[in-house]
């Protein structure tokens, strides 16, 4: 038998990495209070970098010091039975589906401090806020209890709706009512599903996710509970119609909130379908991964029409990341090991790029002090380092060759091309109306920049406000989220190869639960772990 890929084999063994790094930010935050500072954030800002930096870097210890790519079971596993009479188990760890995600987060979130450096109202609670998301979000990814998992999953909701709802726009008070109604009640999926899955089968229960893999659910349940949870997680990812809640949050968000939205916050909701949908529930993803595609279309093309009608600059951009997160979904059903990873690529590349253009938003707004599109126009000749960053930006985000967006995509469609577990007509259709986002995105962004930095300049814009170009700070943040896209785009494998065995693993055992249904006397495929020939796929 072949090792299962949630059998954790280092019980006890090395330094407490993944602890370290959900503990030490949460704890930083419960210090906040006890900083001095004057009222203006000075003090407090520079303890929250410290903070958020020593994460990434706990995070960067972990992969460097405790991670080999090349293995696809558990790593840098710890288990502590924490309440054993309701099955609750401490049990983290980490493979090629989350190490990524988990060094992203810590990236993501150290950059988004240095955004909020102009934070000046109740400075303590908002960077509280932000670290307590940091470890909350890196918990997301690490555990390996799905009880576990669903209290990390809740944690970060309260800290969100509070950014959103004291520092937010206009409608702030609407869009963070409109978050928490929709995560929170859906997010009772996970609960409900995990309870059913912990307690099949009967004897004492256990959530962990490598007991919950070896259980024989029979196909209707694996059904049932995959529904619920696509419902849970099509909701943060989000999939249309699910996905209202996000152009309002993002609306009324600030630079910094925005960075941890569209760079972090998604990305939950692919990682969960991936984790649990895809590599706990087999059988039913076989079945459902047709639906994926279809909804992944739908993404695409009907947020790539709407962020083209859109006149809000952050609306624009947020309709932009639904519909950029459409070939997530479309990389997650295939049954190739390529379009799998073109979804996982996808997730990393759309965290950088939607943070780096929502910063961008954010500081053209300190500027300008409008949204719309139609009241902006000719500020390019005074502020031209901000409209380079904005063309940079947006070309990585229309997939320019080069950068990460380009082979994020390619790979998609290349292994939903040639995806042999679907007919030919249908990846023929599902691939041109694919394309029709990918026609989209460039001219939606390209227009934007034209309205926004060319054309007739807006002279009650010039003369009422006080253009200035990009500050050090802001160039900074740019060109830390630049390199990784741009390293990403020229050599794929600085990333890919970090999570290549791992997807390789759960793409197998897709594609066996496949097999088994068409050919139910082949149920051995999925026990003895044989590969078709379908699933195997260039590297980049």
């Amino acid at each position: 038998m072949p090792a299962n890929p949630l059998i954790t084999e280092q019980l006890g063994a090395g330094f407490p990495w993944l602890s370290l790094s959900i503990f030490f930010p949460l704890v930083g935050a419960f210090l906040v209070p006890f900083i001095p500072d004057k009222g203006e954030g000075k003090e407090v800002r520079w303890y929250a970098l410290c903070i958020a930096l020593v994460t990434f870097l706990i995070t960067i210890g972990a992969y460097l010091q405790g991670f080999d790519p090349t293995i696809d079971d558990l790593q840098l596993s710890e288990k502590i039975s924490w309440l054993p009479d309701l099955g609750l188990t401490w049990a983290v760890g980490a493979d090629g589906l989350s190490m990524p995600l988990i060094l992203l987060t810590s990236f993501i979130t150290a950059l988004a401090v240095l955004a909020a450096w102009p934070v000046s109202f109740k400075p303590k609670l908002f960077f509280f806020l932000i670290l307590a998301m940091d470890g909350g979000q890196i918990a997301v990814f690490a555990v390996q209890d799905m009880l576990l998992f669903f209290l990390a999953w809740e944690l970060e909701l309260l800290p969100v709706y509070l950014l959103l709802a004291i520092w937010g726009g206009k409608k702030r008070q609407y869009a963070a009512t409109k978050f928490i109604i929709y995560t929170a009640g859906s997010s009772l999926f996970i609960l409900l599903v995990a309870l059913a899955m912990g307690f099949f089968g009967g004897g004492a229960p256990n959530f962990e996710f490598s007991t919950l893999a070896e259980k024989a659910y029979g196909s209707s349940f694996q059904v049932l509970c995959y529904i619920g949870l696509l419902i849970a997680f099509g909701v943060k990812l989000p999939i249309v119609p699910l996905h209202t809640w996000l152009p309002d949050a993002h609306g009324e968000a600030t630079a910094p909130v925005h960075m941890l939205l569209a760079g972090i916050l998604l990305k939950m909701g692919g990682y969960a379908l991936l984790r649990f949908n895809a590599q706990l529930l087999p059988i039913a993803h076989a079945q459902f991964a047709p639906l994926l595609i279809i909804l992944g279309v739908v993404n695409i093309i009907y947020a790539a029409l709407t962020s083209f009608a859109q006149r809000n600059l952050k609306r624009k951009i947020a309709y932009s990341s639904i519909s950029h997160m459409g070939f997530v979904l479309i990389g997650i059903g295939s049954f190739s090991s390529l379009g799998t990873s073109g979804a996982m690529l996808q997730m990393i590349s759309h965290g950088l790029i939607g943070a780096s253009l929502f910063f961008l938003v954010g500081a053209t707004y300190d500027r300008t002090h409008t949204l719309q599109l139609d009241e902006m126009g000719g500020v390019g000749q005074k502020m031209r380092i901000m409209f380079a960053l904005w063309t940079v930006c947006s070309l990585a985000s229309l997939a320019l060759p080069g950068m990460s967006g380009f082979v994020s995509e390619l790979m998609v469609f290349a292994g939903l091309v040639t995806d042999e577990a679907y007919t030919l007509p249908f990846r023929v259709v599902i691939a041109g109306l694919a394309a029709i986002g990918v026609i989209l995105t460039p001219i939606y962004l390209l227009s934007m920049l034209r309205e926004i930095f060319f054309g007739k300049e807006n002279k009650n814009l010039v003369s009422q406000t006080k253009l200035i170009d990009a500050e050090p700070r802001e160039i900074y943040v740019i060109g830390c989220l630049l390199v990784p896209i741009i390293g990403i785009g020229l050599y794929p494998r600085l990333v890919t190869d970090s999570y290549t065995t791992s997807i390789e693993a759960l793409v197998k055992r897709d594609v066996a639960a496949l097999e088994q249904i068409q050919n139910p006397s082949a149920s051995l495929i999925l026990s003895k772990g044989i590969t078709p020939a379908v699933i195997k796929a260039p590297k980049l």
